[in-house]
């Protein structure tokens, strides 16, 4: 007699139900540690950064261009293009041949004429001073005998013709005493020789700073420390006035210049910080801060001009070099997170997740808010420490997976990989 028929009908379907029942839970079990290993995300908590990615370049607030004011022969080129230079540094000497020597002829003038003044305060003044005294004695004797003379012309010892003679000589010495007068006025400080002789002395030193300043203009000079970004003169050249020889970059503020997709217009704000990156040194990154934002958009581009301060320029950086910047334009703290990589549909507008559940991969609509670099801020539909899949698993809804949960810090590494692209 068989197994079945030993025992009671009732019996018998319970145990048939339980065998069914034991041989499904081992297919089920065996069929899960079959299923294939597949990467999972766990749901976490962690700053969600959103930022706005662009690419601009290197500006300067101001170029200066370099050129020389006077026409002469170029004698030497003392700077190369990118070098940088500091200010008063020589960059391009000229033929200074002719200019020199006009300076030491200047200078042979400025020392007559300063002779010439110093004559008239130690020789002419102290000579005048005494003629005066010298005058002013003769003028008194002279008086003296003219009145003598008049007495005794009228007492009749002598005639009319020596008291003629006696105011002849009167006459010449109040003329000597008057020149003598004239002469002192003359060569003190408010006189006219003095006066010409100052005004020598000043139109010769005049003409010294104006020979000294054409020898200068031969040597063209950097008028700011700065880094020559063009050049546009040789040795031998004859450069005309006005024509532009090198361009400067001056040191100073530093701005990166960047064109926005309008779209992005609205999270735009001045004050914003950034990080950014020139595209020769990338793994060198750099601190800015939103400055300016123009108020006229780019029709053709559908793009806004913006401009960024950097405060602490790198050394390496160079006029219209090639930049990557992020824009901060929000923070959320300790917010709940994925990483942008488990999205399905983000652009859409119904955005879901493959989220495991009992070794089943389950479709899960999901509401976002802040996108980061690398991780997007989840507002509803999973919990943290729930387990999601990767959008490029290609599992069904229903599916048994066997997931395998990838430690926080590769997802942390993923975001930072992401960020450091442009």
């Amino acid at each position: 007699m068989g197994f079945t028929q030993m025992l009671a009908p009732g019996r018998a379907r319970w145990a048939l139900l339980l065998a069914i029942g034991a041989a499904l839970a081992a297919g089920g079990a065996w069929y899960g540690w079959r299923a294939l290993a597949i990467p999972a995300f766990e749901v976490s908590r962690a700053d969600v950064v959103q930022s706005i990615v662009a690419s601009g370049h290197v500006e300067t607030p101001l170029r200066v261009d370099l050129g020389s004011q006077v026409m002469g022969k170029v004698r030497d080129v003392l700077a190369a293009e990118g070098a940088s230079v500091k200010a008063g540094q020589a960059l391009v000497q000229l033929d200074n041949a002719e200019a020199s020597a006009t300076v030491e002829q200047a200078r042979a003038a400025v020392v007559q004429a300063r002779a010439r003044l110093a004559q008239i305060e130690h020789v002419g003044l102290p000579m005048a001073l005494q003629g005066l005294r010298q005058a002013e004695v003769n003028e008194q004797n002279a008086q003296r005998q003219f009145k003598r003379t008049g007495e005794l012309r009228a007492k009749g010892f002598v005639g009319q013709a020596q008291l003629d003679e006696s105011q002849r000589g009167l006459d010449i010495a109040i003329s000597q005493l008057i020149g003598a007068r004239l002469q002192v006025q003359t060569n003190s400080t408010q006189g006219s020789d003095y006066q010409m002789a100052q005004a020598g002395l000043a139109q010769a030193q005049a003409n010294l700073h104006v020979a000294q300043a054409r020898l200068e203009y031969t040597t063209i000079s950097a008028p700011l420390p700065g880094v020559l970004i063009a050049r546009s003169v040789e040795r031998g050249d004859v450069v005309q006035p006005g024509k532009t020889l090198m361009v400067l970059s001056p040191e100073g503020q530093t701005e990166l210049v960047l064109q926005i997709d309008e779209k992005n217009l609205g999270a735009l704000r001045i004050g914003q910080h950034a990080i950014a990156s020139a595209d020769a040194y990338a793994d060198q990154r750099f601190d800015a801060t939103l400055t300016y934002i123009n108020p006229a958009i780019d029709a053709q581009r559908g793009s806004v001009e913006v401009k960024l301060k950097v405060p602490n320029a790198p050394a390496y950086l160079r006029q219209d070099m090639t930049v990557s910047v992020d824009i901060e334009v929000a923070r959320r703290p300790q917010a709940l997170t994925l990483p942008a990589a488990t999205l399905r549909d983000s652009a859409g507008a119904a955005p879901w997740v493959m989220k495991v559940v009992n070794q089943r991969a389950q479709h899960q609509p999901v509401t976002l808010g802040l996108r980061g670099v690398g991780t997007v801020e989840v507002l509803d539909g999973v919990q943290q420490g729930e387990l999601v899949l990767g959008a490029t698993a290609a599992v069904k809804p229903g599916q048994f997976v066997r997931a395998v949960a990838k430690a926080q810090a590769q997802v942390q590494a993923l975001a930072q990989a992401q960020r450091k692209r442009p």
